[in-house]
């Protein structure tokens, strides 16, 4: 069945109501996401403030993932409790203390000359630590922590670096670009936040090593992740406690350790392995546990369909206060943005590419580089197109910007072809940019 939009007064809006568009741009209202459920009063209350009609979807259902459908009812009629009826837990405002404001201090191209080694150094320390781990030999987790302040460092001075290296680079194993990746988000996150550089380190730390407790389980078991019987996932689940075990004595802080321990526990207590809720559960750890599941959906095992990013923010958003606390859920996308750094996407006026970097004050316009033209064919020579000042001041219906979010690996879409370093090829990021 298809979607219908009805212009309705913000007065009138009833909870299970879905809001699709609003009678301003979205980048002027503090709504992280393009599209959500209302769930509340508070956020009809919301709305008042910053509009007088919104449109509203008119539509029966809308899958946000095939395991869990969510059925969305016309105007709210039925039930229509976000999350299928799981419990939603509301905790007061979260309080960052003495928050850092963080500035970009280097250009994007600059950031990814400095670190385009820093990855592939992070998977050489990751490898010899787990097989550190799996022989019982002692751990040396100076490289690691070395490795992490180098991150920490990266993501402060320009935050898209090491989003745009993650996302469009190869890894051959699954593990270490898991924990990689997570560790990007999360510190993505943390700096948007205002945590302090110490506190990073413990965050993007915990990260890298949350996953080491799996090199301990049976392999066979890691290739079927996701498909596990229930007997199965139980062993499964073992992993976080036998991470902790093996990191045990190692030195590491208690704040890193929280996160190896928390990073799967989730804010209605339905998490693992303690199943603790709310406030329980420590900040890094909380936001570890935000950057994982995002990391898991965009990008899971081979055998699994990745979710677009556009897509698993979605997801994320309808989970707030259910499996994430809203607010860490909100900051977490503000800080990738709507389409994330790495995100394949084609426009209005048919060209296709991939998201460069993006602004948190316009986050439905951010840096496209195309990659093909509006017939979908590869373009000899990229360019970047800014979408926030390619559309300052023009009328809506001469503007560009992102019609869809595309699979990762969509055909002639191989970000590995553009060398947007300018250290090798001809598809120079200076060149690019300048011209």
């Amino acid at each position: 069945m298809g979607v219908q939009q009805k212009k309705v007064a913000v007065h009138d809006l009833e909870v299970g109501m879905f809001v699709s568009d609003l009678d301003r741009p979205w980048h002027q209202t503090p709504f992280p996401i393009q599209g959500f459920h209302i769930r509340s009063q508070e956020d009809v209350r919301a709305l008042v403030s910053y509009c007088k009609w919104v449109m509203v979807d008119v539509a029966e259902a809308r899958e946000i993932s095939e395991s869990r459908p969510v059925t969305r009812h016309a105007f709210g009629k039925g039930s229509s409790r976000r999350g299928g009826g799981r419990e939603q837990l509301q905790l007061p405002p979260l309080s960052i203390r003495e928050p850092v404001s963080y500035e970009s201090v280097t250009s994007l191209r600059k950031e990814m000359k400095t670190s385009k080694q820093l990855l592939d150094d992070a998977e050489i320390a990751l490898d010899s630590l787990s097989k550190a781990l799996v022989t019982g030999d002692e751990a040396d987790l100076k490289a690691i922590a070395t490795i992490t302040s180098k991150m920490v460092s990266s993501v402060i001075r320009q935050p898209d670096a090491l989003l745009w290296l993650s996302r469009t680079r190869a890894h051959d194993n699954y593990l270490y670009r898991h924990a990689l990746n997570t560790a990007v988000w999360a510190l993505v996150c943390g700096r948007h936040l205002g945590l302090n550089e110490g506190l990073l380190n413990h965050l993007g730390l915990g990260c890298l090593l949350s996953q080491v407790g799996k090199t301990a389980l049976p392999a066979d078991m890691l290739v079927r992740e996701g498909q596990l019987t229930a007997e199965e996932l139980v062993t499964y689940r073992g992993y976080v406690g036998l991470g902790v075990q093996m990191l045990d004595g190692s030195g590491l802080s208690r704040a890193v350790l929280s996160v190896v321990q928390g990073h799967r526990e989730r804010h209605n207590g339905s998490g693992f392995p303690e199943g603790i809720r709310g406030d329980r559960i420590p900040l890094l750890a909380k936001v570890a546990g935000i950057a994982e599941f995002f990391e898991s959906l965009i990008a899971p095992r081979d055998h699994a369909e990745p979710m677009t990013p556009a897509r698993a923010v979605t997801l994320l958003y309808d989970m707030r206060n259910i499996e994430f606390q809203e607010d860490l859920v909100e900051s977490f996308i503000q800080a990738i943005g709507i389409y994330p750094t790495g995100s394949l996407v084609e426009l209005t006026d048919g060209q296709r590419g991939i998201v460069v970097s993006h602004s948190p004050e316009r986050r439905l316009w951010p840096q496209v580089m195309v990659m093909t033209d509006s017939a979908a064919r590869p373009l000899k020579t990229a360019k970047i197109i800014d979408l926030a000042r390619y559309n300052e001041g023009k009328e809506a219906a001469n503007t560009i910007r992102i019609r869809d979010c595309l699979p990762h690996g969509t055909e002639g879409l191989d970000p590995s072809h553009y060398d947007v370093t300018g250290v090798e090829s001809r598809w120079s990021l200076s060149r690019l940019i300048s011209g």
